[in-house]
């Protein structure tokens, strides 16, 4: 039986999506929070269900991101028990007539690295890898307790004691932003949205964003992501301006986030690194976080266009 698809319209299709992507990705699970935040920091966004049988067995979600504005960005995701049944290239479709329809001709989305079968998937439609993720992640019961020691002259504070200090955070993602390896078209959002959605974030307590404040000037910054599991966090951001960088502020940074987490219960920390990010891939590994799932950044042509 063929595979339908069906644009998500109310609270309770949106939901079905969500399920079923948490389900999908459990590592990556976000809350229904989450997503509100990031339909409201994207341009435009589009969610779906795929159904075989009369079952729900796959969702896509689809954007045209501030950030990103000249590509469609998009993750389909399909159960176990719908795989091999057209759902997958049914909602390929759907995410490609949506991008048509925004004069966008490639989709951009993330694949976990050790996912063979959704890498063939991909390559099989003309996507090609054009950024890898190195995985790590940490047990806080196992880390080793280190004094937070960031250099002479800095000091760290949470956005909670320091909430007037949001904009000025706005300025190192600005200067850090395009630092990012993979980042290279990368638009700022506005300032207002930014810190309304990324820095004030649904499951990112502001004593969970970590400042450091060389004479009052915002020199790093740091954030936590809580999963809904309540027992894993993940870093979504360290930045440093670049004339403080090398001086042990970022390491001074992930301390603190570390001791943050043993006090607040999480269990497991994680974090991605760009195979290209030399330098936060030796601070985490020094800390002590090991190999865990990576991910890869895929582009390619919408359905039914030559690869």
């Amino acid at each position: 039986m063929a595979a339908s698809v069906r644009r998500c319209t109310d609270d309770a299709e949106l939901a079905r999506s969500l399920e079923i992507y948490n389900a999908v990705w459990p590592h990556r699970a976000v809350s229904v929070e989450d997503v509100r935040a990031w339909r409201r920091a994207a341009l435009s966004t589009a969610e779906f269900l795929a159904s075989v049988a009369g079952e729900d067995v796959g969702s896509a979600a689809a954007a045209l991101r501030r950030e990103h504005p000249r590509e469609c960005f998009a993750l389909v995701t399909v159960l176990p028990n719908g795989r091999r049944r057209g759902a997958g290239d049914a909602l390929y479709q759907a995410v490609s007539a949506w991008a048509l329809a925004r004069s966008l001709d490639e989709i951009v989305t993330f694949v976990d690295g050790d996912d063979t079968p959704s890498l063939e998937f991909a390559g099989r439609r003309g996507f090609v890898e054009t950024s890898r993720e190195v995985g790590l992640a940490l047990d806080v019961a196992d880390a080793v307790r280190e004094a937070v020691a960031p250099p002479p002259g800095v000091e760290l504070v949470t956005l909670l004691e320091r909430p007037d200090l949001a904009s000025d955070v706005y300025d190192v993602e600005l200067e850090a932003g395009p630092d990012v390896p993979g980042y290279d078209d990368w638009k700022a959002p506005p300032r207002k949205l930014w810190i309304e959605t990324h820095l004030f974030g649904p499951s990112t307590p502001p004593d969970a964003v970590l400042l450091a404040l060389a004479a009052e000037e915002v020199v790093g910054y740091a954030k936590l992501t809580l999963h809904p599991d309540g027992r894993t966090a993940r870093h979504a951001m360290t930045a440093v301006k670049r004339a403080w960088r090398g001086r042990g502020i970022a390491t001074a940074l992930k301390r603190a986030q570390i001791e943050w987490a043993r006090a607040h219960g999480i269990e497991r920390l994680t974090t991605t690194n760009e195979l290209r990010n030399d330098a936060m891939r030796r601070i985490n590994e020094a800390l002590g976080y090991g190999p865990a799932a990576g991910r890869v950044t895929m582009r390619g042509p919408l359905s039914g266009s030559p690869p």
